[in-house]
């Protein structure tokens, strides 16, 4: 594939992580805008370009990555607006619950729009992202997107931007519930007697080979975690406490909340 000419606006930590994962890379052309020194700075760190005029960095690239607030976005996709139209780039935006519709209204312009959800983990570039492409959205322009996010995560894709909303309650959120978790892992290993250094490090050294283990085949996880279950033993006694305070519940509801707001985000957006 050819190098292609990309721009970054924002440089948070998902705009920095895409930064950080593309110039490891030699497939293409960078440039990050930010209204921030410190953060155009460790963006320059890396040895990318940077830009302060938004609308300069959009006339220079192919495609165009919105990596900002999802309550930003409409004002910068309307000020971008007679930019994008002379350019007409990729557009992919990575704001949580912003639809490809609305983006394209803001623009306004037909476009191609790929709608992305990334999550922390590309910091490490060890993310998971999933991406829907609207109508317009070609072969060509989803291989674009794909070498954006793939510089830092995992890729899957979705053909119902509806899907989007789940998606970001389990993989874009999804990152929390395990910090959340390894925070009361951490905390019951020091309640039932181990020196502090140990309980974190046996907390998240068991997550990280159960994780491994459940990744080397997924459709077997409730298997995995009957064959670890010996009867009358020790981790029976723990599920059993698990199941009787309803901890498939309180996921399901937990997760079910964060689909419920990344739909009124993108409600909200819709009314901009």
């Amino acid at each position: 594939m050819k190098n292609l000419s990309i721009g970054i606006i924002g440089a948070g930590n998902m705009g920095l992580a895409l930064a950080s994962g593309l110039a490891a890379g030699s497939l293409t052309e960078l440039i990050v805008s930010d209204p921030n020194p410190d953060k155009r700075r460790a963006i320059e760190q890396l040895g990318v370009m940077t830009e302060t005029d938004n609308k300069a960095l959009v006339e220079r690239i192919e495609v165009l990555v919105l990596a900002v607030k999802p309550q930003h976005l409409p004002a910068l996709c309307r000020a971008l607006a007679p930019a994008v139209a002379r350019r007409s780039p990729l557009v992919v935006s990575v704001a949580a619950g912003a639809r490809t519709t609305d983006i394209g209204r803001w623009l306004g312009a037909d476009l191609a729009v790929v709608r992305a959800m990334p999550n922390t983990p590309a910091l490490l570039r060890a993310g998971t992202s999933v991406l829907y492409g609207n109508a317009l959205t070609t072969s060509a322009h989803r291989q674009a997107a794909e070498t954006v996010l793939r510089a830092v995560s995992e890729v899957f894709w979705v053909e119902d931007e509806a899907l989007m909303d789940a998606v970001t309650a389990v993989s874009g959120s999804g990152p929390a519930y395990l910090f959340l978790f390894l925070e009361a892992f951490i905390k019951a290993a020091a309640d039932v007697g181990l020196p502090e250094p140990l309980c974190a490090a046996l907390a998240i050294e068991t997550t990280l080979g159960a994780a491994r283990m459940a990744k080397a085949d997924p459709q077997a996880v409730a298997d995995l975690r009957r064959r670890v279950t010996s009867p009358n033993g020790t981790t029976e006694q723990a599920v059993k406490s698990f199941m009787a305070d309803g901890f498939m519940d309180i996921v399901a509801r937990a997760v079910t909340a964060a689909a419920r707001r990344s739909q009124q985000i993108g409600d909200e957006l819709g009314a901009l």
